[in-house]
């Protein structure tokens, strides 16, 4: 096996340590060039073909920069390399008849691999210091399936249409109104009106690009991706700021696409995932390292093959552990009594009002909250941490409240995140240090206001949890996290609540997510943008099963790994347990 090396260049510092990685390599010892000083762009590089992988490299850098793994067998060329000791990626996914799932972990090449799909991006075949052409790349997959896509999309034959991943730098690009946007933009003529409807866009429609919210231009992006005619659709995390009727609808339109088009969908919430896919690729690896592409497999499958954490077909462990789902029913006996109960108060804006039935919150528990965007989640909860004020006297929680919100954001000054954690206060380090410091150890030396979405998310979730408090609240902690760091941050939840003894409240849109955090639910209803009512807590499987019922939607358990799945609309499973009543699974 060869290396794969990478040097992480926002931690490498060579000005700031004594070129250790240098000095104490033994193959340099031996005066043969393994590791140097690009001094052009100051970072070390390795010369992968010298390295012996013995390692002392890695724990010798001071700040974590040096990454060297065996190249894992059978992987061939990478489709594409991002540089001497950078991420590579190998293999590329063949667009198959209906809707294909793309699932893995961020930074393992999921957006490079539909990029280079859609036309938007050439692939270099590993050779980033070299001039690749088409004609390179076709000569590497003649015979094959990939073949006859490549030459057909470079001759224009076929036609492709690309919702990026980030919709944030929408505006940035394009003026004007929502409007003036997607009428110039389409190409199915009254199609477009039937999208408007489907993805409630009328509200925005006639405003600036630049005034809208992070869902409606997630819901504008996909509209103007699903009103072009192509032959081919590559849709990036289409569920990102939408709520769980939102992510439904898209879904189902998805799924439209898929019986006329071929469509390729990144996904990290699995239940959707699971519902508007038919088949998925697997892309595993080493996060910013590499990643490898698996084999097609059936949806039903390859996520079974996921959580399990080895791939059949390929004999490849991807993961060394296994996610589960549980199969009893989550605890009603908590200790001590209630942990905090508060009154029935309402809150009221110029355009909407909220009204929020009596509650408690007792000890040990998790609460998960559940309704549609813009009906007041957010509010009951900075109401809840005192962030505002309600109608009447003001809540008197009678307990210190730790509270993520959900935009993140850190006034750091500049702190790498290790001295920005060690200068928190009232911070349980014992608690840190034994059950939430692996998650966020990677960060250790990047610079607090230069980490990404993902990043910040993962370290307000852990000084949240860190804080010494009785009460926790969290708005949205799934957001931007990738699908194992979900059940991840699922889990840690879970547990740091019982061992503190504490009550914590969960705002999140994903599903799953809150099936395996969550003990009981709190439903919102009413109407987005005008009025919001927030149900009392009730048992998980009783607050899952009127949401679902209003949603139209049904949900069951996978027999052999019990996660619960969303049942296709008019399938027999989804008619027997409506005429039942049944919309949420039974635990047996």
């Amino acid at each position: 096996m060869t290396r794969i090396a990478v040097v992480d260049k926002e931690k490498c510092h060579p000005g700031k340590c004594s070129l250790e990685c240098i000095n104490f390599c033994p193959v340099n010892r031996q005066n043969k060039d393994c590791i140097t000083l690009n001094e052009e762009e100051d970072v070390a590089e390795i010369k992968e073909e010298r390295c012996t992988g013995c390692g002392i490299c890695i724990r010798k850098c001071p700040f974590d920069a040096i990454t060297i793994i065996n190249k894992p067998e059978e992987t061939g060329e990478p489709v594409h390399r991002y540089g001497m000791n950078a991420f590579r990626v190998y293999g590329l996914p063949s667009p198959r008849e209906g809707v294909v799932g793309l699932i893995g972990r961020n930074g393992v090449g999921k957006s490079t691999l539909i990029k280079i799909l859609s036309g938007t991006m050439k692939p270099n075949m590993g050779k980033y210091n070299e001039e690749v052409t088409w004609e390179n790349v076709l000569s590497y997959y003649k015979g094959t399936e990939t073949y006859n896509y490549l030459d057909k999309l470079i001759r224009g034959e076929i036609k492709t249409a690309y919702k990026p991943q980030t919709v944030s730098k929408i505006p940035k690009v394009h003026s004007g109104r929502v409007s003036e946007l997607l009428e110039r933009v389409n190409e199915k003529g009254d199609a477009l009106s039937y999208y408007k409807e489907k993805l409630s866009l009328q509200e925005c429609w006639g405003k600036k690009l630049n005034e809208v919210s992070g869902g409606e231009l997630q819901r504008i992006a996909i509209c103007a991706t699903l009103i072009k005619k192509a032959d081919f659709y590559f849709i990036d995390e289409p569920s990102s700021y939408l709520d769980i009727k939102q992510r439904m609808k898209v879904a189902e339109l998805i799924r439209e696409i898929g019986q006329e088009s071929r469509v390729i969908v990144v996904e990290h919430d699995l239940a959707i995932l699971d519902y508007l896919t038919d088949n998925i690729y697997i892309l595993y690896g080493v996060p910013g390292v590499y990643g490898v592409l698996s084999g097609l497999k059936s949806s039903r499958k390859g996520i079974n093959q996921f959580l399990d954490g080895f791939l059949d077909e390929e004999n490849v462990r991807i993961r060394d552990y296994q996610i589960n789902f549980e199969t009893r029913p989550p605890k009603t006996q908590y200790k001590g009594e209630h942990s905090v109960s508060y009154g029935e108060f309402t809150k009221t804006y110029p355009e909407f009002k909220l009204v929020a039935e009596k509650g408690d919150l007792k000890k040990t528990e998790v609460i998960g909250i559940i309704g549609e965007n813009a009906i007041g989640k957010s509010t009951f909860v900075k109401a809840l941490a005192g962030e505002i004020e309600t109608d009447g006297d003001k809540i008197e929680m009678g307990s210190k409240i730790a509270y993520k919100p959900q935009y993140v954001s850190f006034e750091d000054g500049g702190m790498d995140v290790e001295t920005f954690l060690a200068t928190r206060k009232d911070f349980d380090r014992e608690l840190f240090n034994s059950r939430l410091k692996s998650f966020v150890e990677d960060l250790y030396s990047k610079k607090v206001n230069e980490l990404s979405g993902g990043e910040r998310q993962r370290l307000a979730i852990v000084i949240s949890l860190a804080e010494e408090s009785d009460i926790c609240l969290m708005d949205e902690p799934s957001a931007f996290l990738d699908i194992e760091q979900r059940f991840k941050v699922s889990k840690v939840i879970r547990r740091v609540t019982e061992n503190k003894e504490t009550a914590t409240v969960v705002v999140d849109h994903d599903l799953l997510f809150q099936d395996l955090a969550s003990n009981r639910l709190m439903r919102f209803t009413g109407s987005p943008g005008k009025e919001g009512r927030a149900h009392s807590p009730v048992s998980r499987k009783a607050g899952m099963s009127e949401f679902l019922k209003g949603l139209g939607v049904t949900m069951r358990r996978e027999p052999r790994t019990g996660r619960p799945r969303i049942n296709k609309k008019g399938s027999q499973k989804d008619m027997e347990q409506k005429k039942k009543g049944e919309y949420y699974y039974t635990f047996k």
